[in-house]
């Protein structure tokens, strides 16, 4: 190949060069001169080399859409949230709750501590927090019954014991759950009441726990249900489509768009 010459003419170039230097303002190119046609050298090496490796450096990456993993969470919470709190309201005399241990585990444990992961990977750091944490607390509140963690025999001595610290526990919970109720005072009805129910479903429990007042932990459990119901309806409105669905579920936002 003739070493490349230079111009300032867009169309000035020598004949006995197979390699021009084609300048316009500042922006100099090369272009590979065949005859009377003139391509610009890079799309020739484009096109004569493989394309993989010519187009690899500068194809983005792959976008990956994730789904709403929001009414996951809000289901595993609910229904794990219902059944637990029917046995507090002592819904059919029942007193013993471990019923709901695979529950709390599986599915308002794991299922919605994974719900929260993914609500990361989408941005929404108040779902991460939220659904993360409280899959924790079923975790957690499952481990206390679960005899292998050792956690009530702890207590064997002084069951009293148990339930001050139960107490305190969920008095722990009901001041996160305050926490996030305050930044829900900018998103809808439904979700805002959600949060304010729950954290009147905490305080109750936590306060039949301190007193021993099974009536206060009865009012707990109604306000548990309808805690579960709440959860129902924001993550029935979260997966209704006009594909999926003939009709939706209207949350109603507590702020008006700007």
């Amino acid at each position: 190949m003739v070493e490349a010459t230079s111009s300032h003419s867009k169309d000035a170039y020598s004949e006995d060069s197979s390699i021009q230097r084609v300048e316009i303002g500042n922006d100099a190119r090369d272009y590979v001169v065949l005859g009377k046609l003139k391509i610009y050298r890079h799309e020739l090496q484009a096109a004569l080399m493989d394309p993989l490796t010519v187009q690899s450096p500068f194809t983005p990456a792959p976008k990956t859409s994730f789904a709403n993993p929001g009414p996951l969470g809000l289901c595993a919470f609910g229904i794990t949230t219902f059944i637990l709190c029917c046995y507090n309201a002592r819904v059919g005399g029942i007193t013993v709750p471990n019923a709901v241990l695979g529950m709390a585990v599986f599915y308002g444990g794991l299922a919605q501590f994974l719900a929260g992961i993914w609500e990361f990977f989408v941005g929404n750091t108040f779902g991460c927090t939220a659904l993360t944490s409280y899959g924790a607390f079923w975790l957690a509140w499952g481990a206390i019954y679960i005899p292998s963690f050792g956690i009530r025999a702890a207590y064997a001595d002084d069951p009293a014991q148990l339930t001050q610290a139960a107490g305190i526990f969920l008095t722990g919970w009901a001041i996160f759950t305050f926490m996030l109720t305050l930044l829900t005072f900018k998103t809808s009805v439904a979700f805002c009441t959600l949060f304010c129910s729950l954290t009147i479903t905490f305080i109750f429990l936590a306060v039949g726990d301190y007193t021993g007042q099974v009536v206060c932990t009865k009012v707990g459990g109604v306000f548990g249900v309808i805690t579960a119901f709440l959860a129902f309806y924001n993550a029935f409105a979260g997966v209704a489509t006009k594909q999926n669905s003939y009709f939706g579920a209207n949350v109603f936002p507590l702020t008006k768009k700007e």
